[in-house]
């Protein structure tokens, strides 16, 4: 097992073959993490420990407040975002393929974004 600090996450994290799990904190009330996308191949799952986190489909949102797990299936266009108007915390459960991806998105230039989401069977919607 390893944990490690998440630079620029607010967070730790174990990490997997696979799977990772992260420990991570969202501050203030900033908008969405990401521009509405999908991701064609793989699900993301997130536990509210503290605060509320607001969650964007392409027909509704969402606020899910401590205690609450949302599942996010394969496929499914979304984004999310702090509800705030403190920080809050999240237990957030991905593939390794997504973790790796937002590593690549936090190093890249903007304009190069929706290339790399190709790249992981990922696509940007706006």
């Amino acid at each position: 097992m390893m944990i490690s600090p998440e630079p620029g996450r607010g967070g730790r994290a174990v990490r997997g073959t696979t799977l990772v799990i992260g420990d991570w904190t969202a501050d203030g009330i900033d908008g969405d993490v990401a521009p509405l996308h999908v991701h064609h191949a793989d699900d993301e799952a997130w536990h509210v420990v503290s605060g509320a986190l607001r969650f964007r489909f392409t027909d509704r949102q969402v606020t899910a407040q401590a205690g609450a797990t949302v599942l996010v299936p394969a496929g499914t266009p979304h984004t999310f975002g702090n509800a705030g108007p403190g920080p809050s915390r999240f237990i957030i459960i991905l593939p390794t393929r997504l973790d790796e991806l937002i590593s690549q998105l936090h190093a890249a230039d903007p304009a190069e974004h929706a290339q790399i989401y190709r790249r992981y069977e990922s696509e940007l919607l706006e």
